[in-house]
């Protein structure tokens, strides 16, 4: 070789050595954790519960974009979407699924895989839903956080008519496109209602559009009280309902505390929140290793009632010393 091609050899060399060190520093960093986030509606109205969620997830050790990536899919109110945006997560070979926004999303989940562990949250009961074997024992690859939303029916009805005793009629009004959902809250409505000797109007909305259409129907029929039902798509529309409502002077009762705050007239649930933040901790338990067939499903059992008083005012409703020494906020 002569002295010109073996220098230029050597320098071929060299660059070849240098390019191949970020490849090999590359090859030696470890792989990021990915979470499949799976939700049947939109993120809008989920800023708050995201927070929580990803709070959950710093107390198990783990933060978005340094120690962990997040693959969102939102099926935006279409819930046939579901089975392929679940498809999707499993082909991405992500650590965990976590399913949202109601019993859909975990079904869909579990139908599209058998071995990716996956945590839900849902207000409807697991076992009924054959999401799991028992709360104590899940089985499979399935555990979560079950916060009570159709159980307290009865108790919301019971607020709501404690502070409109006259109420002889209450409309309900749920989302059929969340088919299992919709059932569960208006069973359990209805039997509330029958006991406390209240006649039901049945109202469904799955568009913003119907939800014109349902207060409209509402100004027709002149219910004495209005019940929504708890649903991911009335929350991303809770301004709209909450000036319905007070543009037709129905004293209504919400699922979700935001529909208090932006004027409605009074709120029940388990803290929503407090159970994504929940999901985050499982979430982060489960990455660190942890069989969603030992981790027990966790019950939530932090309740909030929420009432406006500005809004009681505006429809000449009187608050009971009953309601308000049991009211965790009252909104003046």
């Amino acid at each position: 070789m002569s002295g010109i091609r073996r220098r230029d050899f050597v320098i071929l060399l060299g660059c070849g050595t240098v390019a191949a060190w970020p490849l090999a520093a590359r090859g030696q960093q470890p792989t990021m954790l990915v979470i499949g986030h799976l939700n049947p509606q939109s993120p809008d109205g989920q800023t708050g519960r995201l927070r929580a969620f990803r709070q959950g997830l710093k107390e198990a050790g783990y933060v978005e974009g340094e120690n962990v990536a997040i693959e969102y899919r939102w099926a935006e109110g279409q819930f046939d979407r579901l089975p392929a945006l679940a498809a999707e997560l499993v082909r991405r070979q992500v650590s965990v699924i976590v399913a949202t926004g109601g019993p859909a999303s975990p079904m869909a989940a579990k139908a599209a895989t058998t071995t990716i562990p996956i945590v839900f949250v849902t207000a409807e009961d697991p076992v009924r839903l054959g999401l799991i074997a028992s709360l104590a024992r899940p089985g499979g690859n399935l555990t979560g956080i079950n916060f009570l939303q159709s159980e307290l029916a009865a108790k919301r009805l019971d607020f709501l008519h404690k502070l409109v005793p006259g109420a002889a009629r209450v409309a309900v009004l749920v989302n059929p496109a969340n088919a299992t959902t919709a059932e569960t809250q208006l069973r359990e409505a209805q039997a509330a209602a029958r006991a406390m000797g209240l006649q039901v109007q049945v109202l469904n909305a799955s568009t913003s559009r119907e939800i014109n259409s349902a207060f409209a129907s509402l100004a027709r029929e002149r219910p004495d009280a209005l019940f929504v039902g708890g649903d991911g798509f009335f929350l991303s529309r809770h301004v709209q309902m909450v000036n319905l409502a007070s543009r037709y002077a129905v004293p209504a009762t919400y699922a979700e505390r935001p529909f208090a705050e932006a004027g409605g007239l009074m709120s029940y649930r388990t803290s929503v929140t407090d159970a994504w933040r929940q999901v985050g901790v499982y979430a982060g338990r489960v990455l660190k290793g942890a069989k969603p067939a030992d981790l027990p499903v966790v019950q939530s059992s932090k309740f909030e009632l929420v009432i406006n008083a500005e809004t009681a005012r505006m429809l000449d409703l009187i608050i009971p010393p009953t309601l308000l020494s049991v009211a965790d906020e009252v909104i003046e």
